[in-house]
């Protein structure tokens, strides 16, 4: 048996992230369409897991397999429909922690277009390295995955 003593820090990040959607197109594939934008290196417990987001207090945002695995990203804390989702969720050491992550989504409508406003808290065993690497993943999965569905949806919808 061993012991390890590891520091504990706090850290807060933002991103700014600007959508050709409205902001209620936003929201629909913010919550119901989660694993349509879900990008593939972003499932952690195999290639055909599944994402799905229960969008209610309690509820929960998970990636399950057939097979009955699952892997908990984080549960729902607060929503505002339409405007904001607020979730906490745990990093196990296998993805730097241990730590507690305080992710906060919100919607701001610019007239056709949405502006998503990502902040994330973290507290617990963070570091600049595992910082970084979870700064640019919120940053790649909110431009290249929900900003892309979103909008490409939302074109969709103004051609058909």
């Amino acid at each position: 048996m061993s012991a390890q003593t590891l520091e504990t820090r706090a850290l807060k990040y933002e991103l700014e992230v600007p959508i050709d959607a409205p902001a209620d197109a936003v929201w629909s594939a913010l919550t119901e369409e989660t694993n349509a934008w879900w990008l593939p290196d972003f499932h952690m417990v195999g290639a055909d897991s599944v994402v799905t987001l229960d969008c209610r207090a309690g509820g929960a945002l998970v990636e399950s397999l057939p097979d009955g695995g699952s892997l908990l990203w984080y549960t729902v804390h607060m929503v505002n429909p339409g405007k904001s989702l607020h979730l906490v969720g745990h990093l196990g050491s296998d993805f730097g922690g241990p730590a507690t992550t305080l992710l906060a989504l919100t919607l701001e409508d610019q007239g056709g277009r949405t502006l998503l406003k990502v902040t994330d808290a973290l507290v617990g065993h963070v570091n600049e390295e595992n910082a970084d690497c979870l700064a640019e993943g919120w940053r790649q999965l909110f431009t290249e995955g929900l900003a892309a569905h979103a909008a490409g949806a939302a074109a969709g919808k103004a051609d058909g």
